[in-house]
């Protein structure tokens, strides 16, 4: 997903993207443990994502601190 996808998205949507990931990038890492993980770059991926999500969330954050 593009950052410029994910600001599009409201802040409820980025919350629930975010719950998402964390569970599937539990899942993918918990294959990658046992070994049954076919795709090995979408770790990776999914961890960027997340990154990018957490980084818009932390801007809208701080936007509204300095409109106060």
């Amino acid at each position: 997903m593009k950052i410029a996808e994910i600001r599009k998205l409201t802040t409820e949507d980025l919350n629930k993207k975010l719950e998402e990931n964390k569970k599937e990038l539990f899942n993918l890492k918990f294959a990658a443990s046992t070994g049954n993980l076919e795709k090995p770059h979408k770790i990776k991926e999914l961890r960027h994502e997340v990154a990018k999500i957490k980084t818009v969330i932390r801007e809208r954050e701080l936007s509204k601190e300095d409109g106060k």
